[in-house]
């Protein structure tokens, strides 16, 4: 009996170790993977409509495709323009926060002393940083190739929507199948309101935030908007870096505290209110998920993934948590990852 239980845990052990090597070494497609599957959630409901209205199905998936492809093509253009000159401009920015840093402390007034904290300013290389920035954008190709395949996927995720109900009926007893398509749907259909739901907030952030930015003359509004719109998809974290970072970069550009200062304010308020007020009167009661799970889930998918893998954190777990609500025998990992 204990040579059993030895030979399960180790089995468990090498399954998990063995997944993580095939999420980490695929992850050039995974990551395409993922994204398409979010998408079909999100457009299956476009679909079921056009398909209600008698609108030949493959005409509807044409056209959901065609309209998917023209606004992620023009939002990587515009994130993509904006993101290559941030990370040229990143260099003035750096050495212009150097100075303030160093006003700063001097007006403190501070003893003579041995240990330097600006020390570190001096040893980052700026002008690394600013060709790290622009290697991470990567290439223009890198992004129409990841954004064919996502289509690529889309297509057939699309094309297929409704047949597996059928393949279902076919291959159980009526009993089994009707209940089988009952989670199913109802899985179907919480996940797709969780995405919705949670997109539209998203980019309502990333519109707000890209608008008060442009009234202020802040640069790269639009960069600053679409890293919101990303960032609001990691709870808590992501929307206070959202909010930090159009700060730091209103102060080190005018170089007075006041305009950063009502920047940092209107985005809170509107923040505020939309996570405590909106999103949960849309949302419902929530799924609840652990702020310790949640942080597990930023480090476990960011290693595997980067940066990436952080931001579908959240949601994958969301995923998972309503799929195991749905099962009895996934209680368990449901009341783990529950507050």
């Amino acid at each position: 009996m204990d040579d059993n239980k030895a030979l399960t845990f180790s089995g468990i052990v090498l399954s998990i170790f063995l997944m993580g090597v095939f999420l980490r070494l695929a992850k050039s497609v995974l990551i395409p993977f993922v994204l398409a599957l979010f998408f079909y959630f999100i457009l299956s409901p476009v679909l079921d409509f056009m398909t209600r209205l008698k609108i030949p199905k493959v005409l509807a998936v044409v056209v959901i495709l065609l309209i998917t492809f023209f606004v992620l093509y023009l939002l990587g253009v515009m994130f993509y323009s904006s993101g290559k000159s941030f990370a040229a401009e990143f260099p003035k920015y750096g050495q212009k926060f150097s100075s303030m840093l160093r006003s700063l402390l001097s007006g403190f007034k501070l003893p003579n002393v041995k240990w330097d904290p600006l020390a570190w300013v001096d040893s980052l290389d700026i002008s690394q940083v600013g060709s790290l920035l622009l290697s991470s954008l990567g290439t223009f190709f890198s992004f129409f190739a990841n954004l064919f395949l996502i289509l690529i996927f889309l297509i057939f995720m699309l094309a297929g929507r409704g047949k597996l109900n059928i393949k279902i009926k076919n291959s159980l007893s009526p009993h089994r199948s009707s209940q089988l398509v009952k989670i199913i749907e109802h899985i179907d259909r919480e996940i797709q309101k969780y995405l919705a739901i949670k997109t539209i907030v998203c980019l309502a952030s990333g519109i707000f935030t890209t608008v008060v930015l442009l009234i202020f003359g802040v640069d790269f509004a639009i960069a600053l908007g679409f890293i919101t719109f990303l960032l609001n998809y990691i709870p808590n974290i992501g929307a206070f870096i959202a909010k930090i970072l159009p700060f730091f970069i209103a102060l080190v550009q005018f170089e007075h505290f006041w305009p950063a200062f009502w920047i940092l304010v209107i985005l809170t308020v509107f923040d505020a209110i939309v996570s405590m007020v909106i999103e949960p009167r849309i949302m419902g009661h929530g799924l609840g998920l652990s702020p310790l799970f949640i942080l597990f889930a930023l480090f476990f998918w960011g290693w595997l993934w980067g940066i990436p893998g952080m931001i579908l954190a959240v949601p994958l777990m969301a995923i998972l948590k309503i799929i195991s609500h749905n099962f009895p025998s996934l209680k368990f990992l449901e009341a783990l990852m529950s507050k």
